[in-house]
């Protein structure tokens, strides 16, 4: 492989890549599963904070910042309901870091081999990381909307789906296939530009951070450059899709279950270019950023951890098998 080639993917075999995807997604979705619960939550809201009448005869929850969300969470639906969805969401964050990091190590590999006609790094890593976050997400599509759903489903009698397997059925039965894939086509149009803008920028900026620990005057742990790029990367992707997020996350909760979750007053939406027009003469600009704050929060911590516990993951198993090697 060239010198130019020797990028962070181009490491590692295609099962040990597989393995350090999953082991990040699924360590970082647990830590951050909380906040995940909450942006969803500020997300469904549609009623304003700022004109008491718009909310006054709201039966359920009124929601004001995220600390203010969490507490009443926990008042009314007990420590569990911060982790709702997780067991979808496990699945989920395991299958696509997989399939995410598998592509873009397939695709950075293939795009090396263009010798003389390579491409510009950061492009590469654009490309890359977009193509792996779209088939990721088509490919794990029904099981974010199930995260979605039992995010925004309330406890005991409120409950709109008693299991995981029970919602399945479900839906199966009353929406079909289809019913699955609600708002696939906001999330593919949200997630080919995060991505690719986040393994750019991630790529740019991890070599000049890999040195800050060695800079700092203070100790450092080890990986907190690729933490700190993760983060810069993350938050400054996460801004620029997120009304295409906020869309999915309506889109998601449509059919025969939408006045049933813990937000009543959801409308009905048709469409990512209905819905975000919808959002927008209904409740302006700031209706699209909602729950804004709780993602960055959220998103920062995910991809440090993501990262930091990939790069972790991948360097274990790489030396693992050489001693293993070494022992045969």
């Amino acid at each position: 492989m060239s010198a130019g080639g020797e990028h962070l993917k181009d490491e590692g075999t295609r099962r040990q890549v597989v393995l350090a995807g999953g082991i990040a997604g699924l360590i970082s979705r647990f830590c951050i599963a909380p906040l995940d619960v909450v942006k969803i939550r500020l997300q469904l809201q549609i009623h304003s904070l700022s004109d008491p009448t718009s909310h006054a005869h709201i039966t359920g929850p009124v929601y004001k910042g995220t600390l203010s969300t969490i507490k009443t969470i926990l008042r009314e639906e007990g420590l569990t309901g911060l982790w709702k969805g997780n067991i979808p969401a496990e699945l989920l964050y395991v299958c696509y870091g997989g399939i995410q990091f598998t592509t873009y190590r397939t695709t950075t590999q293939l795009l090396a081999q263009l010798g003389p006609h390579r491409l510009p790094q950061p492009i590469e890593s654009f490309i890359s990381g977009a193509l792996g976050g779209g088939i990721a997400t088509a490919a794990t599509y029904p099981l974010d909307l199930l995260r979605t759903r039992f995010a925004a489903q309330g406890s005991g009698d409120n409950r709109v789906y008693e299991s995981l397997f029970a919602s399945l059925r479900n839906i199966a039965k009353t929406e079909g296939t289809v019913g699955f894939f609600r708002g696939c086509s906001a999330a593919i149009g949200q997630i080919v530009p995060y991505m690719g803008l986040f393994f750019a920028t991630y790529e740019t900026l991890r070599p000049v951070m890999a040195a800050a620990p060695e800079l700092s005057p203070i100790p450092l742990p080890p990986g907190s450059g690729d933490a700190a790029a993760g983060i810069v990367a993350s938050v400054l992707a996460k801004t620029g899709v997120f009304p295409l997020d906020l869309v999915r996350k309506r889109l998601q909760v449509q059919g025969p279950t939408r006045a049933l979750y813990v937000h009543r007053n959801i409308p009905e939406y048709r469409g990512v270019f209905n819905t975000m027009g919808l959002i927008f003469r209904t409740q302006g600009l700031r209706g699209l950023y909602r729950g804004l704050t709780v993602s960055l929060v959220k998103a920062a911590p995910a991809s440090a951890v993501t990262m930091w516990t990939y790069e972790r993951a991948l360097k274990f198993l790489r030396e693992h098998e050489i001693a293993a090697g070494r022992d045969e």
